[in-house]
């Protein structure tokens, strides 16, 4: 079974119901649903995610939400480690640079992202979510 991190970008896509992605977000959380993956996030995304739903709605939504959603998910820690390494690692991004050391600390296969220009040094697979269903799915059909 796929063990995947979870970019922000993509919790983002899902709650935010960005047209353009949508589709491919829902997917993904569904294969989750249906233990066909194991999906992960940091806990800086889980966060940053509550941060950015408590503006557009009511902090009880957005509570309400993310209990949810963390059915979908697991949340995987922030440390000393992933901090040190993120600070010492040659990632533009600081965020980027945690998502992937709590990836590589964590034991996990696969990034999945929609910002795949920051993470080219990356010792794992990182994937769009439409690249990773178009893998998972025969031509032609449907997950």
């Amino acid at each position: 079974m796929d063990r995947i991190l979870v970019d922000t970008n993509i919790v983002l896509d899902l709650f935010t119901k960005r047209k353009e992605f949508i589709i491919e977000a829902q997917e993904l959380f569904t294969l989750s649903d249906k233990n066909e993956i194991k999906l992960y996030v940091s806990s800086l995304t889980f966060a940053n995610t509550y941060y950015i739903l408590s503006q557009k709605m009511k902090l009880n939504d957005a509570r309400k939400i993310l209990r949810k959603f963390k059915i979908l998910v697991e949340v995987l820690p922030m440390d000393d480690k992933i901090i040190d390494l993120s600070l010492e690692s040659d990632f533009k991004d600081f965020e980027d640079a945690i998502q992937y050391h709590t990836a590589i600390e964590n034991d996990i296969n696969i990034i999945i992202t929609r910002n795949l220009k920051d993470f080219k040094t990356s010792g794992i697979p990182v994937l769009t979510a439409k690249n990773y269903i178009e893998t998972r799915s025969p031509v032609g059909s449907t997950v």
